[in-house]
């Protein structure tokens, strides 16, 4: 009878382990950039769980089916309603179906992003993507939709205590938005200061520099950022968009994006068709 029981044991453990490697294989598959077979995996389990409708949403959220995506964090919301990061997630995807929709319906998915942040928020204070997501919602929309300036400031308020760097970085955010040049100058400047190992820090600094016509300033910014990591993927792909908008370094920028397109991307970077539409431009253009 022992020996009976543990070998249903075992069978059942084997059952078990052989639903793992597909969602795993779903999340490795997703970690490299690689969406859609990733959604055609977790489509394709028989029961998911909040996990799994996390990583299908934000799979879909990747590729842009904003709809997809707010109907499968809706499910990872209702198997777990007080995870912070299923709701700033659905904040996201909310976000950018009110951006892309018509203009019957964008406020109404407007109110439902700001509402998800906010959630998100309370659920965890300490979510800092949900305090920077609320901020920039905050930041851009207007009264009548939720958004005011003094909101923006009082989440800048809480961002700061967290991440002094990131504080200062969302306080040239608000500086750029009254057009307070000097101010924004200062506050990136002072956030790469807080977090030297930073690339994102000088990058942010870099672009400023370039957005007002100051060049060589820029390109020293930038010269700085590659000592620290000359392979980052972002210093690449911003470096290279920072040309182009200024229409300078063409042949630089067309270099970049190509080192780019070559490099092991994550979600967190920008995404691959944006830097495949860039080289497309700035080949045009030569």
């Amino acid at each position: 009878m022992l020996i009976r029981f543990s070998w249903i044991l075992l069978m059942l453990a084997f059952a078990a382990w052989g639903a793992l490697p597909e969602t795993e294989r779903a999340r490795r598959l997703y970690d490299s950039t690689e969406y859609r077979q990733s959604i055609v995996i977790l489509q394709a389990l028989p029961e998911k769980n909040a996990a799994a409708y996390e990583l299908l949403g934000k799979g879909y959220y990747r590729i842009g089916d904003y709809k997809e995506a707010t109907e499968a964090f809706e499910k990872a919301i209702a198997a777990d309603p007080r995870n912070s990061v299923y709701h700033n997630w659905l904040g996201k995807a909310y976000g950018r179906r009110a951006e892309t929709s018509s203009v019957f319906t964008a406020a109404r998915y407007a109110s439902r992003a700001r509402k998800a942040f906010e959630q998100a928020v309370q659920l965890d204070p300490s979510n800092k993507e949900a305090l920077n997501d609320l901020f920039e919602y905050y930041l851009q929309a207007p009264g009548f939709m939720g958004g005011g300036f003094d909101k923006a400031a009082a989440m800048a308020t809480r961002i700061a205590a967290l991440d002094p760097a990131e504080g200062h970085y969302v306080q040239a955010r608000m500086a750029e938005k009254r057009k307070e040049f000097g101010k924004a100058e200062q506050h990136l400047r002072r956030a790469a200061e807080l977090a030297p190992r930073q690339v994102g820090r000088v990058v942010d600094l870099a672009r400023f520099l370039a957005s007002q016509g100051r060049f060589d300033e820029s390109e020293q910014a930038f010269r700085k950022a590659e000592k620290i990591e000359p392979d980052n993927p972002k210093l690449l792909f911003e470096r290279a968009s920072t040309y182009i908008r200024a229409g300078r370094n063409l042949d630089t920028a067309r270099d970049l994006l190509g080192r780019y397109l070559e490099s092991d991307l994550t979600p967190d970077d920008p995404p691959r068709g944006e830097a495949e539409r860039l080289l497309k431009q700035v080949s045009g253009s030569s």
